[in-house]
This record gives structure tokens, C-alpha cells and sequence, in this order.
């Protein structure tokens, strides 16, 4: 399977993949080895799982973004994901094109959920969330926010918005802290169910 995922990630050569691991333990150890820009982990992996190893690396200052790439697409396990600290959930059927798109995205700092968790997730938030935020936003704040809903990148908000990039950061950062949200998914599921 990581053979075949190494193909698909590796055919247009916009990804090079640098490491894999067959269990948790070592894929802690290909990420100090290899520093990658993006980390893809599957949920069930023998000894030390994905999701413990996911726990260890999201506590981590400076970790880089990571996201779930598996089969199982139970919503105990994306829910459990999303509150480590994972910026996406991804699907091993995918197609091709849209997990190496996924990967470059999370590269760019952006946040990625497959369109078949969101379509399950959405209807849940829109029918127990607030219609509008239950904090006070900025109008910039909303509009950051806004583009974190809509999947954009740091880099694609800014070019939208005519902000820096470092800017646009700040902003991610302190939508955060006021919706309570500890990634970048959290805030645009909350978004989405607020109809931002």
C-alpha cells in the first residue's frame, strides 16, 4: 500500500517523499531524521498507532502539518483526530490527483478534510451550532476566517485579502484563540457550520 501511495504522491513530481514508517514508534523517528514539510499517517498501524503517534507529534513545538490518510473513515477516529491537532483527513481512495493536491495545500499551510467526512460533518455542526459566532470577530478576522472555511492557504488568503503572509498568520492565530480552536480544521468546520 505505502508503495503504491509513493507512486501516486510521486508521479507529477510535485511531492518527493522523504520517509516512511511502518508503525508509530518509527514514524516519529523518519520525522527528526528527515524533517518533512507534511506528515501522512494512517490510523491503524501495528505496536504504537497513528493516533498516538499523531498525540506525540502535534504536542510538539513546531511540528510539521499532518493529516490522517486512511481507510477508515469512522467518526470516532476524525473526531479524535481533529482534537489532536491534525490538519486534515484524508481518504486512501482519493483520487490521485486530489491527495497530492491535499499534501501541497497542508504544505501551504492549509487545512484539508475529504468531501465525504465534510458532507457527513456539516449537517451535525449546522444543527447544533450558533448562526453566528459566539465570540466577537473582527470584520478581517471574519473575513480570515472565512477563507479558512473555504480551505484557502495562508498565501491564498493574503493574495484575496492584500495582506502579507506573516499577516495573514497572525490573524489564523488569533481566530484560534478566541473560537477556542486548537487547528486550522476546527475553525473552518465551526465556520462552516455557522454559514461563514
Amino acid at each position: 500500500m505505502r508503495a503504491g501511495l509513493r507512486t501516486v504522491l510521486e508521479v507529477g513530481g510535485s511531492v518527493r517523499v522523504v520517509g516512511e514508517a511502518d508503525d508509530g514508534h518509527a514514524l516519529l523517528e523518519q520525522i527528526d531524521r528527515h524533517r518533512p514539510d507534511v506528515v501522512l499517517v494512517d490510523v491503524q498501524m501495528p505496536g504504537s498507532g497513528g493516533l498516538d503517534a499523531l498525540r506525540t507529534l502535534c504536542a510538539r513545538p513546531g511540528a510539521p502539518p499532518a493529516a490522517v490518510l486512511t481507510t477508515f473513515d469512522l467518526d470516532e477516529y476524525v473526531a479524535e483526530a481533529l482534537r489532536i491537532g491534525v490538519q486534515g483527513f484524508l481518504l486512501k481512495d482519493a483520487e490521485p490527483d486530489a491527495l497530492v493536491r491535499a499534501v501541497l495545500d497542508l504544505a501551504a499551510g492549509g487545512a484539508v478534510l475529504d468531501p465525504r467526512i465534510t458532507a457527513r460533518l456539516l449537517p451535525r455542526l449546522a444543527g447544533g451550532a450558533p448562526a453566528r459566532p459566539p465570540v466577537e470577530l473582527t470584520m478581517r478576522e471574519q473575513q480570515v476566517l472565512s477563507g479558512l472555511a473555504a480551505g484557502e492557504s495562508n498565501a491564498a488568503i493574503g493574495a484575496r485579502l492584500g495582506l502579507a503572509p506573516a499577516t495573514v498568520k497572525k490573524y489564523v492565530s488569533a481566530v484560534l484563540v478566541k473560537l477556542g480552536a486548537d487547528n486550522r480544521v476546527q475553525a473552518a468546520l465551526l465556520a462552516q457550520g455557522w454559514g461563514l
